[in-house]
């Protein structure tokens, strides 16, 4: 039965029949319709906080991944969705265990500070060593001979994720050919409260493991101003972090099934993993709950499109991307029946954008579908789609991505942090983009002819 609606909590304004391309005519009723149960009240945060209240951080192999993943199986029933289903996924199980970092010389001081995922641990008794700063990896090798035997400390200033991430990521590779003993990490992102942030790192075959963690800028640059004034500054390192055997998880999926072309796919979907230190609000719960609205709106309002939109919980993107390459391989032969396929995973901070990936005559259609964003002040959608869980199927099926991202400054002064948590989104930026996405997902799915590739 069509959803009872109450009041609408945001003001929009009506969208006029004449305006945008007349071939959208068709589709006006039911994106308002769309938009205005997403924007209704506060349904999707609600359910944001019940996730990362209950079920809190996700890291794989946790049990609070594995019983928030029974928990949204249920939910997507409860909510009436079809072919529901878990599918199982081997993942890697690193254990944090317990750290500490602490200035030894000059005066003792403890520093907050997350292990990067994948480090190694150090000696039970810590690992202490002086500190050597650098800024780039070109001032790394030109000042080697100085890196051995030290913790090496990657004071890099953050400019965008993409640029800096890659000393979080290769940082202690680098540090262990120069003889480094530990690295440590000005955190990627930028200043936040004094916040570390985790995240993915990899070693290399040519150099040992050391061991790896972060901290935040604010101490970063404190450990950088002592050096510069000719003092040494010497800390202990002490981490248990660890790997155990492969665990078992898995996807969980839940679809409309379309009424004329059940086949052909509109995939929506984020990944439900999350790190450790945080609930892992925005990175990436909201993504799960405002693609997860496109459907539960859609059937809330008798909606069911041409053809299958399905929804994705994807397990293991922080630390491993074992659920975008296992759905990859699960449905392969059927990547090609993939008319789009959508991701949420980068927060969804206003102001927000939608960008898109796809052939040129495919872009003008999704142009033309952003008009109906306008009462959202969204119809603008720019290049760039895609996303990490999403990427393997559509590059198996020459697919066409979408991505909705958030204000990046917002997302990534949190992100992989304890910060992450639900009390930093605006109920209203949630809404926007369950809007946003039911609608795009709508048009897309209920086309007479699939987008062209």
């Amino acid at each position: 039965m069509p959803l009872a609606l109450p009041e609408p909590v945001l003001e929009l304004p009506a969208l006029a029949q004449e305006a945008g391309p007349t071939w959208l005519q068709p589709y006006r009723r039911d994106a308002q319709r769309l938009i205005t149960a997403a924007t209704a009240d506060q349904f999707a945060w609600n359910r944001l906080a019940e996730l990362t209240d209950t079920y809190g951080a996700r890291l794989t192999g946790s049990d609070n991944l594995t019983r928030a993943i029974v928990w949204a199986a249920d939910t997507m029933r409860a909510d009436g969705f079809e072919g529901v289903r878990t599918e199982r996924v081997m993942g890697p199980k690193w254990v944090r265990g317990q750290e500490r970092l602490e200035i030894i010389e000059p005066p003792h001081h403890v520093l907050p500070l997350l292990g990067l995922g994948g480090s190694v641990a150090t000696r039970p008794e810590g690992l202490e060593a002086d500190v050597m700063v650098v800024s780039s990896q070109d001032e790394l090798q030109r000042r080697s001979a100085e890196a051995r035997g030290r913790i090496v400390l990657f004071d890099v200033p953050y400019t965008n994720y993409g640029e800096t991430v890659v000393y979080r990521a290769g940082g202690a590779r680098l540090a262990a050919q120069h003889g480094a003993v530990g690295v440590l990490l000005r955190s990627v992102g930028p200043m936040g409260l004094r916040t570390p942030h985790t995240g993915g790192m990899q070693y290399g075959d040519d150099a040992p493991k050391i061991p790896a963690a972060a901290i935040s800028v604010e101490d970063a640059q404190r450990i950088h101003r002592i050096i510069d004034r000719g003092r040494r500054v010497r800390v202990r390192l002490t981490m248990e972090a660890h790997f155990e055997p492969d665990v078992e998880s898995a996807n969980v999926i839940g679809e409309l099934t379309g009424r004329e072309r059940p086949n052909e796919i509109v995939l929506v979907g984020c990944h439900f993993d999350s790190w450790d230190a945080a609930t892992g609000a925005s990175d990436d719960a909201v993504g799960c709950i405002v693609t997860w609205e496109s459907l539960r709106l859609m059937k809330a309002l008798g909606i069911r499109p041409r053809r299958t939109v399905r929804l994705v919980l994807f397990t293991n993107e922080e630390n491993g991307l074992r659920g975008g390459t296992a759905y990859r391989d699960a449905y392969v032969k059927a990547a090609g029946d993939h008319v789009l396929a959508i991701e949420s995973d980068s927060g969804v901070f206003q102001p927000a954008r939608l960008a898109f990936s796809g052939s040129e005559s495919a872009r003008r259609i999704i142009a033309d579908i952003g008009t109906l964003l306008a009462p959202i002040d969204m119809q603008y959608v720019g290049p760039g789609g895609g996303g990490a869980d999403i990427g393997p199927i559509a590059e198996a099926g020459r697919v066409p991505m979408m991505a909705y991202s958030g204000d990046s400054t917002k997302y990534f002064t949190i992100h992989h942090t304890p910060a992450d948590t639900v009390e930093r989104i605006p109920t209203e930026d949630v809404s926007k983009a369950a809007a946003a996405l039911a609608v795009m997902t709508y048009v897309v799915a209920e086309m007479p002819e699939r987008l062209p590739r």
